[in-house]
């Protein structure tokens, strides 16, 4: 089997300019360059498929090792309907983007920005105030307790709603 030059060649500069554009800060330069990238993609599958043959139809005087092998091409459509689902849902974020803000920019986020250079100031008092919009603060623990833990919580529950008397636990805390 002998690969192409050429066909190297144009993948290889696919790839690199691809891989430029995804880069980029704009989300237009972004979608060429996952377009370009996916045409790679299928060149390379195309370069890596084998021998060119006849067409893989069983026929009276072929043999099978004059036959090409048809899964590359089948990969080769099935990355197509990808990229261009892909790219569908690419082409709606920059829509929706240019239609809110009037540009395709990605800008910088300043917590983004504090986390990377480590200037991400934490509270002096060991307290949980945080300006982030999380429901966590600072500490991210589990909010859902264990099966055995919830059992437990709806039984004394339960009790507690068909009683009514005494909330109690045995050491005299109130539940």
């Amino acid at each position: 089997m002998s690969v192409s030059l050429v066909l190297l060649v144009v993948m290889a500069a696919l790839y690199a300019s691809g891989i430029y554009l995804l880069l980029e800060r704009s989300m237009t330069r972004v979608l060429l360059g996952f377009l370009l990238v996916g045409n790679a993609t299928n060149l390379l599958i195309l370069i890596t498929a084998g021998k060119v043959g006849s067409a893989p139809i069983v026929a009276d005087g072929v043999a099978p090792e004059d036959m090409t092998d048809p899964l590359p091409e089948a990969l080769i459509l099935t990355a197509i309907v990808i990229t261009f689902g892909v790219s569908a849902f690419l082409m709606a974020l920059i829509y929706r983007s240019w239609k809110l803000a009037r540009q395709d920019n990605v800008q910088d986020d300043a917590d983004d920005i504090a986390l990377r250079t480590g200037t991400l100031l934490l509270p002096s008092d060991g307290s949980d105030t945080d300006s982030s919009d999380t429901e966590f603060g600072l500490r991210g623990e589990a909010a859902v307790s264990t099966a055995g833990e919830l059992e437990v919580e709806l039984e004394d529950a339960a009790d507690n709603a068909t009683s009514g008397a005494d909330t109690s636990t045995d050491d005299g805390s109130a539940r």
